[in-house]
């Protein structure tokens, strides 16, 4: 199951369980969409999600296994959605960096339809708050949780507004199913991670003059 609920360490902590619970409802269609495609069932709608298609290229999920920092393996999710993006709004530019030196690569651009590739952006989004959730139940004082959701909350503000210009321009009834999956998903982050306290601000490592 999943709980997706940081416990309140303080002022300014996240407290409201609804949020999460909204998580969870969200996870919980992509379980049964994806359960009703493994049974062969059809969809009155064929949403996006039921494509029978990973959400992620292998050698996405070989960076994701890669990295076991909470924060480094959001990057590789906002990565993996960045490319889906470029794709969809054709802006592909060169091929991604290694994140570090000896990284795993990040091989060839990931293919599919428009909605396949936004349907990929949902399960990503999907995959990062469950990541989310698993460090936050094995240690809730992680500062690695709300550097994480910072960055995550960050790029879904930006979703919401390349997704506002899809919607503009598509009448695809999978492609708006796919486009308001992603917008509940990226609505619920950023709902969540407004309510992180204020990060504190480094301490100034120069040493001052006698």
């Amino acid at each position: 199951m999943i709980h997706l609920f940081l416990k309140p360490t303080g002022r300014g902590s996240i407290t409201n369980p609804q949020s999460w619970r909204q998580f969870l409802r969200r996870s919980l269609v992509m379980i049964i969409l994806h359960g009703a495609l493994c049974g062969g069932i059809l969809l009155t709608n064929k949403p996006v999600s039921a494509q029978g298609r990973d959400h992620l290229t292998d050698q996405e999920t070989e960076l994701v296994r890669f990295y076991q920092e909470l924060d480094k393996r959001i990057d590789v999710f906002i990565k993996a959605i960045d490319r889906r993006f470029a794709i969809i709004n054709g802006t592909t530019g060169p091929a991604a960096k290694k994140l570090i030196k000896d990284g795993p690569e990040w091989g060839e651009a990931p293919k599919g339809t428009r909605a396949q590739l936004l349907g990929d952006i949902a399960g990503i989004l999907d995959e990062a708050i469950t990541n989310i959730d698993d460090v936050s139940r094995r240690d809730e004082k992680s500062p690695l949780l709300s550097r994480s959701l910072r960055k995550l909350t960050a790029s879904a503000n930006g979703y919401l507004k390349q997704l506002a210009a899809l919607r503009d321009q598509t009448k695809n009834p999978d492609e708006l199913a796919a486009i308001e999956l992603v917008e509940d998903n990226a609505n619920e982050i950023i709902a969540v991670g407004n309510k992180l306290p204020s990060p504190t601000p480094e301490p100034d490592k120069k040493k001052k003059k006698p």
